[in-house]
């Protein structure tokens, strides 16, 4: 589509109102639901699982990481809320199925997993409960697919009722209240379990959780509902804008593929991006777990050590997105986040030996600031590595590759877990730092390839081989 189609398309929805501020807020109420659903898995299941039930950190770490291995549905499910109505909307009937979904296979998964505990009493590692792991594992998948499938076409939607000159608002209040809904989420959790002792029974610890698993879901759908109702009717440009999209060649799976392997900088860009993902989640399946072994915190507590990270991270983006990149430039502050983040795990190892609690805590705080500041500086230096012809090819493939490292991150990251804890036995600090460490030296990688990215490079190629691989494909 040309310039000009576009300025012509403008014209056509000034009638329908603008997205102000407060509507922008209210759309974000759904991310916040989303950020404190988030906090769920990662920040209690994991460590009940590795710790209250014994399972291995591996095991542990391949059931959670379903939920990020199904990302590739995405996709399909974008398809069909641009093709599909449900409800009458094209995105927020998909969302409310989403968020109901993930509700409900939350609800599910926690009762599979004290199955998986049943099991793992009364007869150890049998056939039975390597089924019943199973089921769970097949569980975290499902729940990944509500995640999909409420997540995308949400994403859709913020385009769709959002022009040129607002849209970076509307994302970065939306990135914002996210990551809040992550803070808001652990310190929820954090207080609704905080009657749970260290060593609390086990029928104590499911009692607890298994109300959280209703009250979390139940204000997550909530506030997902106050945040869509009617949004879509009144500000949604997609019917006007689809005429003119569907008159654009469709962008295949292959052609996209050939799009993005042929540019030699997004083949650098996307190692670094594997990279920077390894370096920033491979915590992910071991922080609460090293919380409860080596500090021995309370579940409540331990889930609390998100809010921490989550408050560094808002702190981190707005110095970064306000401060550092105008100044330095997208790489120098990606490149200081790397450092930051790489000198703040070491942090986390050293706050182990003193086993105070403040000590880790101050530690995760710095560890989510140097994340904020990378994440701000990776995101906008992606922005200027996406060619307009395909924008969307290029974002929606990196979605998909980091979702792809971040399972990625949560395996390994429980692997090492296991490695270390056979190398140095009793020693949890040096088994858990093992993790840490190796965290810290991806990080360090990162910018070894962040350092051969050329803006300038992809600029001058970008539109030549986008052309070429288009042309191929009509041939």
């Amino acid at each position: 589509m040309s310039t000009s189609d576009l300025s012509n398309s403008e014209t056509g929805y000034r009638h329908l109102p603008q997205l102000k501020l407060p509507a922008m807020f209210r759309l974000g109420l759904f991310q916040v639901g989303l950020g404190m659903m988030s906090v769920l898995p990662d920040g209690v299941l994991n460590r009940v699982l590795i710790k209250e039930l014994g399972v291995p950190a591996t095991i542990a770490s391949l059931i959670l990481a379903m939920t990020l291995f199904v990302a590739p549905a995405r996709i399909w499910f974008g398809q069909m809320s641009d093709a599909k109505k449900l409800w009458g909307y094209h995105r927020t009937g998909y969302a409310w199925i989403g968020i109901i979904s993930m509700a409900i296979m939350a609800i599910v998964t926690v009762q599979l997993m004290w199955q998986l505990n049943n099991s793992l009493v009364a007869n150890g590692w049998s056939g039975e409960t390597y089924a019943r792991a199973g089921l769970l594992t097949l569980g975290f998948g499902t729940y990944g697919l509500a995640v999909s499938i409420c997540s995308t076409p949400f994403a859709t939607l913020l385009v769709d009722v959002s022009d040129d000159d607002n849209r970076s608002q509307l994302v970065a209040i939306d990135w914002g209240m996210l990551i809040g809904g992550t803070v808001v989420g652990a310190v929820t959790i954090g207080v609704l379990l905080k009657k749970l002792n260290f060593d609390a029974e086990i029928g104590q610890v499911e009692t607890a959780i298994n109300r959280l698993f209703f009250i979390i879901p139940a204000i997550a759908v909530t506030l997902a509902f106050l945040a869509t109702w009617g949004m879509e009717k009144k500000y949604s440009r997609y019917s006007l804008r689809s005429q003119l999209v569907n008159r654009e060649e469709s962008i295949t799976l292959k052609r996209a593929w050939r799009i993005l392997t042929t540019s030699r900088q997004t083949k650098i860009f996307f190692i670094f991006l594997l990279f920077m993902t390894l370096g920033l989640w491979m915590q992910d399946p071991v922080l609460e777990p090293y919380g409860g072994e080596v500090f021995k915190m309370e579940i409540g507590a331990t889930a609390s050590l998100n809010a921490f990270w989550g408050i560094g991270t808002l702190v981190g983006l707005v110095i970064s997105g306000f401060f550092l990149v105008p100044r330095i430039g997208k790489q120098k502050t990606a490149k200081i986040g790397c450092i930051a983040c790489a000198a703040c795990l070491t942090l986390v190892i050293l706050s182990g030996f003193t086993q105070a609690r403040v000590a880790l805590q101050i530690a995760l705080l710095c560890f989510g600031l140097g994340s904020g500041i990378l994440t701000s500086g990776a995101i906008t230096l992606m922005l200027d590595l996406t060619a307009a012809e395909t924008a969307g090819t290029f974002i929606g493939a990196w979605g998909l590759a980091q979702a792809f490292a971040r399972g990625m991150a949560k395996v390994i990251g429980g692997g090492l877990l296991d490695l270390g804890r056979g190398i140095f036995g009793s020693n949890l600090v040096l088994a858990y730092g093992l993790v840490f460490i190796l965290q810290a030296a991806a990080m360090l990688t990162a910018i070894i390839f962040l350092q051969q990215v050329s803006v300038q490079e992809f600029r001058t190629n970008a539109q030549q081989a986008i052309a070429s691989v288009l042309e191929n494909e009509r041939d």
